[in-house]
């Protein structure tokens, strides 16, 4: 397969999960902070002297922006292997490595797109825009699966989830009421609890800020509603087993009432769950991060089209 047919078959939304235009519009948007990246890890190998030939001397790169941009994409969405990869474009596997360790922070420093144009990068940027345009800001947690550190250890037993028995990371995503994600961070070894990972934010300091923001939360966040009555919604506590059939009742009704209010987390979760390296991760715990920011910008930028 020449490289030419392979990256008409990797450029089909059903690899790589986003039209064409979407793929054009994302190269034209990756290519300065690309070249600024390729130019500083340059200046840096060089010991930090000048430039003293002139930009394009030397062997040409053996892969194109575009071709890097689908490499990445097909790895983040059906986590194909970098030696089948390799062979779609008649590389060598360390080319196709080395080119999704590139793309990927650059997707991750994108931020996340919304319906206004405006791109939200931090919890902060979440909590302005919330703000200005009146939004109920949903939160949830998303555990992806990761492989088991060695035995013996350090820090072993931080990634093991008490509520899904393995071992996970723990990202939380904020979204809108459509489901559209607004943010992803706070990412913490999944033994840590969802709140305490979100406070490490700094979100206590920032709702106190922004008073006039509301936030839909599950259980998992109830001291932070307990913190913050006003902002901070949690599900209603459970009656007590003595409680009237009256009690139950009202429960059930209240708790029926703010699920349906809070599910579009979960759909902001799915959006990213679709993509096969959020569903388990098998690479570095430490490369986590950048990459499931890089898959919620894409499903970001698709879903401000709602």
């Amino acid at each position: 397969m020449t490289i030419k047919t392979a990256r008409a078959a990797l450029s089909h939304s059903a690899f790589t999960g986003i039209s064409r235009n979407h793929l054009d519009r994302l190269v034209d948007e990756l290519a300065a902070p690309f070249e600024a990246a390729r130019e500083g890890r340059l200046y840096r190998r060089r010991g930090d002297r000048t430039r003293r030939r002139y930009p394009g001397a030397g062997h040409p790169e053996t892969l194109a922006l575009r071709d890097r941009v689908l490499i990445t994409l097909a790895w983040l969405r059906l986590a194909l292997p970098h030696q089948a990869l390799a062979e779609l474009y008649g590389v060598d596997r360390s080319t196709v490595s080395f080119a999704v360790r590139q793309i990927t922070p650059l997707l991750a420093n994108r931020g996340f797109a919304t319906t206004t144009g405006v791109r939200l990068h931090t919890l902060a940027d979440v909590l302005v825009y919330a703000a200005a345009e009146g939004l109920v800001v949903r939160l949830d947690g998303a555990e992806i699966q990761v492989r088991r550190p060695r035995a013996h250890g350090p820090g072993r037993r931080a990634f093991v989830s008490g509520k899904k028995k393995q071992n996970t990371i723990k990202t939380t995503i904020a979204c809108d009421a459509k489901g559209r994600p607004m943010w992803a961070g706070a990412t913490r070894p999944g033994r840590m609890h969802d709140q305490t990972a979100l406070r490490t934010e700094g979100i206590d300091m920032l709702i106190e800020q922004y008073p006039q923001v509301r936030f839909l939360v599950d259980s998992g966040y109830r001291g932070l509603a307990k913190n913050h009555p006003d902002q901070v919604i949690a599900p209603p506590l459970k009656p007590k087993k003595n409680a009237s059939p009256e009690q139950i009742a009202a429960y059930e009704t209240d708790r029926k009432a703010h699920s349906s209010q809070r599910i579009p987390a979960e759909h902001a979760i799915s959006l990213i769950k679709w993509w096969r390296q959020l569903q388990r991760y098998t690479g570095r715990r430490d490369a986590f991060p950048p990459i499931i920011r890089a898959v919620t910008s894409l499903a970001a930028d698709r879903a401000a089209a709602w």
